[in-house]
């Protein structure tokens, strides 16, 4: 069976068509990506979680830059875990963390 990047993704919708909703203000106070979805709006997206850490990713349809991918594990990545393999060239998915974990444990070295 051939996977397609889309078949890994989630859903994320944000309903406030019958709600106060989130301001721009008020997402500029909150936690880092807080998009804000007005009064009597819908916002619908896709999501993936990142490989290197399992950071959930909204793929939102209205931001500009790039989406960061690694090329070496061929899934898309979070802004912090791209930052981390531009300066460092590592590419580290969770996967082989919990491998490298595991096997040490069954080593006894943790």
């Amino acid at each position: 069976m051939v996977f397609n990047k889309r078949d890994w993704e989630g859903y994320l919708m944000i309903d406030h068509r019958e709600s106060p909703g989130i301001t721009p203000e008020q997402a500029a106070a909150g936690p880092p990506g807080t998009i804000p979805i007005g009064k009597g709006m819908l916002f619908q997206a896709p999501t993936v979680n990142c490989s290197h850490c399992t950071r959930l990713i909204v793929l939102n349809p209205a931001r500009i830059r790039d989406r960061a991918y690694c090329p070496k594990c061929d899934y898309y990545i979070c802004d912090a875990c791209e930052a981390v393999r531009v300066q460092t060239g590592v590419c580290k998915p969770f996967k082989q963390v919990i491998a490298e974990f595991v096997d040490a444990a069954a080593k006894g070295q943790i």
